[in-house]
Formats: structure tokens, C-alpha cells, sequence
């Protein structure tokens, strides 16, 4: 079996709500509240979902960039809890982090060697000559000119920009990297070659990718596994194959109706949902997903599914499978 690089269990990230003078917690969004899943080695996982689904928090909670409220996140069996801040920090070597927006996670006053140095410094490694070694050869890689280096952001395009930061994830040479939406702020056409860029990067450094996106087209054509999530929780796991050609869950059946077909010939029935996502501070009963449900029955309200297994891997949680 391959192995397990990272696998959360009843990963639970509560926000406070905080009112008056004192600062007293009136209240928590459930941003994430009790979801399992794997990352193994070598392999894409795609965790897709609405805006506002908690599937970000959960990416940054994995990296314990945000502290968990509850649940375990292992590293390679290892409880991540019980690591001290010195592991941690070395940890930080093996997980990077590519972020959404291009423009704001680049710092205006460094130029790009600065830039790609800065984490190089953090961890003391690759200094003098072999330090500009390695920045011209993460240049090339993004496919860039290392003659590029004493530039500032500002200079660069969106795409050259994400470029540079994936750049930056590659700097220390890690076994993990998770992209939170690292297509979604590009031009369609610069989308599709940053994500040949990714994939070619897994494949020539072994690497294993976490890609949140709310974008199931870029999902199915770079994951190997996808987890379906919705206000907190997890509706259904599955191989891109069982998600795309077996899905079985109503809202992941809802979310591929939205996905459009570069074909004007073929028609596509949609699956349009009523009513807006209910509030992460105040969740429903039982299925959170049944007050948008066309096929939500009276238990649906009234108890939290229960998860059916279907073929290795595909699972899904509805009181109607």
C-alpha cells in the first residue's frame, strides 16, 4: 500500500465570536468541523467545494498554520500534536504552501533572489555559491531566466508572478506541496499552463500536491482523489473516475451540473440549488446540506449521515444512498 504522508481524523477548526468590553465568546463558525482524509505519497488530492466550505482552513490547519480546534493530523504516522515547536519548525522544510493570489503573497520590497532566499535563510540552508546555484536553477524550472532575479513583483505579469511562487514552495526541497486555488486568479489560458507546470514539477521531484479549488474542471484534470466538501464537513471521497462518473452524492452531483461543456452540441442538464448556503455559525440539523436538497426527506433534518462505502476508496455521507 502507498504510503500515508498526512491524514487528518476528525479535524475540527472553531472560530471564536467575540463581543462587549470583555471579549466574551458569544459564538464559533464552524469552519471545519470533523473531516477525515489522506494525502499519500505521490499522489494529487483535490479538495473542492463552494466558497466558504472551510476547505482553505483546512489547508492551513494541516500545516498547523492555523491551530486545530480538535482531531488529529498525523505526519507519516506521527501525531502532529505531539511534535515540539523545534519538529515543527523542521517539519515546515517537507510542507510549503503556493497561495491564491500572486500579487499580495509576494513582498513589494524584495526583489525575487531576496524573495526565494528568504526561506533559504530561515533554515539555514544553501549558502554562498551554492545559494545562487540553486536560485538560477529554480528559475529555470518555473521557467524563468535566472537573469530575472534582481527584479521586484511589480515588474512581472500574474502568471510569471504565481511562477515565482511556486518557485519559493520548491526552495527547500519538499516531499509536500498544497496549492490553495493556485489557478483561480489567472487567465484562463496562463491557468492551463501553470497547472502543466505542477504537474510536471510532481513528476520530476516525486512530489505529492493538496489542490483546494472550487474549480472541478482543474481538479479533475490534475487529482488523482478528490474530496467533496460542504459548510464543515465532508459529503463524499472518491478517485477522480468515481467522483466524475459515479457520483453520488446529490451535492457533488449538483456542483458537476455547473461545470460546462466545450461542446455547443451537447446540452447538459443542470441541477440548480434554491436557496443560499446556510451560516458556518449556525448550521442546520442532521444533513447540513438539506435545506438546498431537492430529494431531502424529514431524516434528513433530523440525524447527521452516516458514511456508505462503495467501491475501494469511493465513500459518501446521505441518508439516501
Amino acid at each position: 500500500m502507498t504510503e500515508s504522508l498526512i491524514k487528518a481524523e476528525d479535524l475540527k477548526v472553531h472560530f471564536p465570536i467575540k463581543k462587549g468590553l470583555l471579549s466574551r465568546t458569544v459564538g464559533h463558525v464552524f469552519a471545519v468541523d470533523g473531516i477525515d482524509f489522506e494525502l499519500r505519497k505521490g499522489e494529487t488530492l483535490g479538495i473542492v467545494g463552494e466558497s466558504g466550505c472551510g476547505k482553505s482552513t483546512a489547508g492551513l490547519a494541516t500545516m498547523r498554520l492555523i491551530e486545530p480546534t480538535g482531531g488529529t493530523v498525523y505526519w507519516k504516522g506521527r501525531d502532529m500534536n505531539e511534535m515540539s515547536p523545534k519538529e515543527l519548525r523542521a517539519l515546515r522544510r517537507e510542507m510549503q504552501l503556493i497561495f491564491q493570489d500572486p500579487y499580495s503573497s509576494l513582498n513589494p520590497r524584495m526583489n525575487v533572489n531576496q524573495i526565494l532566499s528568504n526561506p533559504m535563510d530561515v533554515h539555514k540552508m544553501y549558502t554562498g555559491s551554492e545559494r545562487e546555484d540553486r536560485l538560477a536553477f529554480l528559475l529555470k524550472t518555473v521557467g524563468m531566466n535566472p537573469d530575472q532575479g534582481m527584479r521586484y513583483p511589480h515588474e512581472f505579469s500574474g502568471g510569471q508572478r504565481q511562477r515565482l511562487g511556486i518557485a519559493r514552495a520548491l526552495a527547500l526541497d519538499p516531499s509536500v506541496i498544497i496549492g490553495d486555488e493556485p489557478v483561480s486568479a489567472l487567465d484562463v489560458s496562463i491557468q492551463a499552463q501553470i497547472i502543466n507546470l505542477l504537474m510536471d514539477l510532481k513528476q520530476q521531484f516525486d512530489l505529492s500536491l493538496m489542490i483546494i479549488s472550487h474549480d472541478l474542471a482543474v481538479v479533475e484534470y490534475i487529482c488523482d482523489r478528490i474530496v467533496v466538501m460542504y459548510l464543515g464537513k465532508v459529503v463524499e471521497t472518491g478517485s477522480y473516475m468515481d467522483i466524475y462518473s459515479n457520483a453520488q452524492h446529490p451535492y457533488t452531483q449538483a456542483l458537476l451540473s455547473a461545470v460546462p461543456i466545450a461542446d455547443p452540441r451537447r446540452k447538459k442538464q443542470r441541477q440548480i440549488l434554491t436557496g443560499d448556503v446556510p451560516s458556518p455559525i449556525n448550521p442546520p440539523s442532521g444533513c447540513r446540506f438539506h435545506t438546498r436538497c431537492p430529494k431531502a426527506k424529514d431524516i434528513c433534518s433530523q440525524k447527521i449521515p452516516s458514511v456508505t462505502h462503495f467501491s475501494d476508496g469511493h465513500q459518501a455521507s446521505c441518508h439516501l444512498l
